[in-house]
């Protein structure tokens, strides 16, 4: 990491640091001694070109975030605290919407949900709550080739903490480079399979049998791999080499304390709203790149032709367009599933697009939405409490929303191709739909590519390990 001096120097010539401390001074003298009705203001400054990530891994401060959109190209990487809003319940209630209210133009709160609230949370998940949203003390954002420093602030009662908050906007500081980009990531150590290939087949083979009775059309079961290493692993460095190594992809890091930060890159949409207008997409099924472009092209007409992952795909459609149908007025919904490709991987998806009714609120849609049978299953009560039975470990935020909520619009990406890093271990997470004609082996095959996101850019490289076993 740079010296402060010298990344307070580099601040300096680009005069973002100054420029926005004389903004938040300017405002906090204001409205000193004021007892004005409370609202969230947010200031902006020019910040040329600097990275957010690059940024982030050079910032002290916690809690810590990041966030990359999947098609806008807009970064944001924040720290700090202005406020918060958190409880044990399944979606943010009418306090987020309260706060809403409050926000000018461009503040947004971050954060996201845990899969399942009403299962109790391992310790290593704690830090993390049911449902947290973050409004971020400061951010930078970055359109393009350019960047913009961002201050929120509460009034009146920021006004109160003046020193405090000058006081942090000058340890911000401003990377040269990337701090601890000079070598490779570490490579693991060890690995834990959680459940193991016996136990992933006892779970598949039960969920053919709740199918056979009659209980459940679909489940979603994942599986946890515990990479271990000789080192903390920084999970900003992580963050972005995944970035690098998986573009059309939502980008998503919440570090809520020193040392537990949660990170992935999640190919799939919950829902975006812009006003009242609202999209989603169902996405299920899927194959693996070719080799060649022969093998690319068998693999797609594989896909597209597959009366398993068609049917599949088709449960999660009808379930999302059920849901979003009791809260439009307006909803178009893709009657055929085409192809998502990305660098590594393809899924079939359907796209959905709606108004929403008056009143409908994002608290609503999350409630509504998640899980879809994408990570859950259909029925969702059968499957969720499958899955409560069988999988041997608490999935945290892992396949729960996360994203953004502004006045405005919000953001959700569904939490998957995503990973816990505490400390020296990473433990990721994947799944795979379970459904008639599902196989152990194939749906194991599975969610080896879909963590091999994560394990290549350990130097890991998945077809050797399963050519192994």
């Amino acid at each position: 990491m740079l010296s402060r001096d010298y990344a307070g120097a580099i601040f300096e010539r680009t005069d973002a640091r100054r420029a926005l401390a004389e903004e938040v001074g300017r405002v906090l003298e204001g409205n000193a001694g004021l007892t004005a009705e409370e609202r969230i203001v947010r200031l902006e400054v020019p910040a040329g070109d600097l990275d957010p990530l690059r940024w982030l891994g050079s910032q002290v401060m916690r809690p810590r975030s990041f966030w990359s959109g999947r098609e806008d190209g807009t970064a944001v990487a924040a720290v700090g605290v202005a406020d918060v809003v958190e409880g044990d319940g399944t979606a943010p209630d009418a306090s987020l919407r309260e706060r809403l209210a409050l926000l000018s133009s461009g503040a947004r709160y971050y954060g996201g949900l845990r899969f399942d609230p009403e299962r109790g949370a391992d310790e290593e998940w704690g830090a993390f709550g049911a449902h947290r949203f973050v409004l971020p003390r400061f951010e930078l954002l970055r359109r393009g080739d350019e960047a913009t420093l961002a201050c929120n602030l509460v009034l009146p009662r920021d006004a109160e903490r003046a020193g405090e908050l000058l006081d942090e906007l000058e340890g911000l500081t401003v990377p040269e480079g990337w701090p601890g980009s000079d070598g490779p990531l570490p490579t693991p150590v060890s690995r834990v399979d959680r459940p193991d290939r016996a136990g992933w087949g006892e779970n598949v083979r039960s969920a053919l049998e709740a199918f056979e009775a009659g209980r459940m059309d679909k489940v979603v079961l994942a599986r946890r791999v515990d990479l271990g290493f000789g080192e903390d692993l920084d999970a900003v460095s992580l963050m972005e080499t995944l970035r690098e190594a998986t573009p059309g992809c939502f980008h998503f890091l919440v570090e809520p304390e020193d040392g537990a930060a949660f990170l992935g890159a999640s190919p799939e949409r919950l829902f975006r709203r812009e006003g009242r207008g609202i999209s989603s997409e169902a996405v299920a099924g899927t194959r693996p790149r070719g080799a060649s472009e022969v093998d690319d092209a068998e693999l797609r007409e594989e896909l597209l032709g597959s009366a398993k992952d068609q049917a599949e795909h088709s449960i999660v459609r009808v379930s999302i367009e059920e849901s979003l149908g009791a809260l439009c007025r307006e909803l178009k919904v893709e009657d055929r599933a085409s192809e998502m490709k990305l660098a590594r991987g393809r899924h079939l998806v359907s796209r959905i697009r709606g108004i929403l009714r008056e009143g409908v609120s994002d608290a609503d849609v999350l409630a509504a939405l998640h899980p879809t049978p994408a990570v859950g299953g259909y029925p969702k009560g059968e499957a969720i409490g499958e899955i409560r039975a069988l999988e041997p470990f608490d999935r945290g935020w892992y396949a729960g929303p996360i994203g953004w909520i502004g006045a405005d619009g919000a953001e959700f990406a569904v939490g998957i191709r995503s990973g816990l890093v505490r400390g020296g271990r990473l433990s990721l997470y994947s799944g795979a739909g379970i459904v008639v004609g599902s196989t152990p082996d194939g749906e194991w095959a599975e969610i080896e590519q879909k963590i091999s996101d994560f394990t290549r850019v350990f130097g890991l490289d998945p077809e050797e390990r399963d050519a192994r076993a």
